[in-house]
């Protein structure tokens, strides 16, 4: 199915032509050319990125963002004066993915555009594992709870990785150690209860869950309530 990526710009001339490439490159397009009606179609829609201008009438780029950032993570390009600098950092730091500034080749668009389109490519279903209200996503490397971020070092992503996909069975110290930090490795065995109640700190308590088990004097076990 071909993707679909929705721009608000008020340069209609600027508008059409980047459509007519986009078209071309085999997506689906929709257009707006102020803010409100960008930031409804946004709302609305679901389009799989956005190139947002942030010189836009009756709402400015920005704005559009910080009120789609409420509801929606569509990743969104920033389009920008070159000089700019401020609009830039305020963009990414409201959670724009990329900018590009004018006047832009249309070879380096398409190819941020892929960039953030491959970034956000999200893993087949069955590909999810899911246990009580834990979604991890191995392709994508995210973790969220009720449908909130939970950010994880490397090592507690491997961790809870490893301890879903065993659901139910109690796990010694050894064994995760063997699996998540490697059959070399030549630390103490604390650090596995150390990263456990990292995770514990992370999930179980901060959204009041149950699934990481201590088994005593064995190991742990992560299960559902």
């Amino acid at each position: 199915m071909p993707q679909s990526i929705l721009i608000i710009e008020d340069e209609e001339a600027l508008a059409r032509f980047v459509e007519l490439e986009l078209t071309h490159e085999g997506y689906l397009v929709e257009k707006a050319f102020d803010g409100r009606d960008g930031l409804q179609k946004a709302l609305e829609g679901s389009h799989d990125l956005i190139l947002l201008d942030i010189m836009l009438p009756s709402l400015n780029g920005l704005e559009v963002l910080r009120r789609l950032r409420r509801e929606k993570k569509t990743p969104v390009i920033l389009l920008t004066a070159r000089d700019a600098v401020m609009d830039k950092v305020t963009g990414l730091d409201m959670g724009a993915d990329d900018y590009i500034t004018k006047p832009f080749a249309i070879e380096e668009l398409l190819a941020r555009i892929r960039v953030s389109l491959r970034k956000h490519e999200k893993a087949p279903e069955s590909d999810l594992k899911r246990l009580s209200e834990i979604v991890l996503d191995p392709l994508r490397h995210t973790v969220t709870v009720r449908g909130n971020d939970v950010s994880l070092t490397s090592r507690e992503f491997q961790l809870l990785e490893y301890m879903m996909e065993n659901e139910g069975i109690v796990l010694s110290r050894e064994t995760l150690l063997s699996n998540v930090w490697g059959y070399d490795y030549m630390g103490e065995t604390n650090v596995v209860d150390v990263y456990i109640r990292y995770l514990r700190q992370k999930i179980d308590e901060a959204y009041d869950l149950k699934t990481l088990h201590t088994v005593r004097g064995v190991g742990y076990v992560m299960k559902s309530e």
